[in-house]
């Protein structure tokens, strides 16, 4: 195991040290593990990866054998909610003596999945209220959501679409291409279409080219967008192929879903280095998750290392309210604390914006600390990231000189 599963978990009980923290930023390569014998040829082609994916509990029983009580039974529930699926060179990054392992609470199963709060939903994002034809959300104005499939390359324990990825749970999704596309095409509002579902890049290069030739046929569509899994469960699957393929499509840009710094290896940016050599930007989506991604150290790794991966932190959700999911959910006071502890204390690119996805359908809504601490017709009272405050006027037709801005004091806020 790498040196970094020790520094990762440090910071749940006390404040990392500047050691651990850099040893959280160190690339490494996920390895072969139990995979040693694996000829090169296949452990580095993907169909291998996914047809060697682990995903009874009997394989997991056995490269996994400090299972506990909650995971064995979680377990052996797993293919009634959301089944179990880990690539080998995924689950290579699980530290197999910490049963908190921030890998291992994303992708292992727990029988706390079986249980519901009053206030989760099968679907959080009210995604079937806005569907006027199947596989296809129109909630904003100008973007619809295009949803191909309901598969992975494995699956993310609190996935907002547990209701639909996988089948397990009976949901029985059957996007019709055709109908899905009819509607793009009679609404000349939508100029930006993002795929999803699942994973899009499951598929074979020739049905993606196919589903991107004719998205990209209709004129009013000005921007196209993959949302993917991939890179980061599956790095094997973006081939020099794919990436020329994809280059045919711009403008396209692929956002990926890291949530971890281990989960960004050597291998992983590879992968997202091949994407950004053919000009595709990349963009970052994490989950605010407990135990595995909220206290500043981890995420200050994680941006950082998304950067050094050419891939800007894009958003960091707050856990949706997907049902059987509050074991992972963080709070909004760790998520607002962690912004605080970024903003302006690192770059302005490794800082996500922090949002809540409002439930039933609301969409998504920016959540910030409080930086403008009053605001009137004349001017705004601002603190900076030292909690100093500042004046701001306000620019007002009546007024086109304003009074010039400055520091009304340099204490701090307390």
């Amino acid at each position: 195991m790498h040196s970094d599963h020790q520094a990762s978990s440090a910071t749940s009980d006390r404040p990392a040290t500047e050691s651990e923290f850099l040893a959280l930023k160190q690339f490494h390569s996920a390895g072969r593990g139990f995979w040693q014998e694996v000829p090169d040829k296949d452990w580095n082609d993907w169909k291998w990866q996914l047809r060697n994916r682990i995903t009874t509990l009997a394989q997991l029983q056995k490269l996994l054998p400090s299972l506990t009580p909650e995971e064995l039974a979680g377990t052996q529930l797993a293919n009634h909610k959301l089944a179990l699926a880990i690539t080998p060179y995924f689950f290579n990054l699980i530290d197999p003596g910490n049963e908190n392992c921030p890998i291992r609470r994303q992708i292992v199963p727990r029988i706390e999945e079986t249980h519901t709060a009053p206030w989760e939903m099968s679907d959080p994002c009210g995604e079937d209220a806005h569907s006027p034809v199947p596989g296809l959300v129109h909630r904003y104005p100008d973007r619809v959501l295009f949803l191909v499939t309901d598969r992975c390359a494995a699956y993310c324990r609190y996935c907002t679409r547990s209701r639909l990825v996988s089948n397990a749970s009976g949901y029985d999704f059957h996007p019709e291409f055709d109908k899905q596309i009819a509607y793009i095409e009679s609404h000349p509002e939508i100029r930006d279409v993002l795929m999803s579902g699942g994973d899009p890049l499951l598929f074979s290069d020739e049905k993606i080219e196919y589903l991107l030739h004719r998205l990209r046929s209709i004129p009013h569509v000005e921007f196209l967008r993959i949302g993917t899994r991939i890179p980061i469960f599956l790095p094997q699957r973006i081939t020099p192929e794919l990436c020329a393929m994809l280059k045919q499509f711009h403008p396209l840009f692929i956002s990926i879903h890291s949530n971890h710094p281990r989960e960004l290896t050597t291998e992983a940016r590879t992968a997202l280095e091949r994407l950004a050599d053919a000009g595709i930007p990349l963009g970052n989506q994490s989950v605010l998750l407990s135990q595995v991604n909220d206290d500043v150290t981890t995420m200050r790794a994680l941006v950082h290392k998304l950067l050094m991966c050419r891939v800007k932190p894009y958003y960091l959700y707050q856990c949706d309210l997907i049902k059987g999911s509050a074991h992972l959910r963080s709070s909004v006071e760790k998520g607002l604390q962690i912004i605080e502890q970024l903003r302006g204390h690192t770059s302005g690119y490794a800082v996500p914006t922090y949002v809540i996805d409002a439930p039933g359908g609301g969409g998504k809504v920016p959540i910030s600390p409080g930086y403008v601490l009053s605001r009137n017709t004349d001017r705004l009272v601002i603190r900076n990231y030292e909690g100093k405050i500042f004046e701001y006027p306000e620019a007002r037709e009546d007024a086109p000189t304003p009074v010039a801005a400055g520091p009304l004091t340099s204490t701090k806020l307390t």
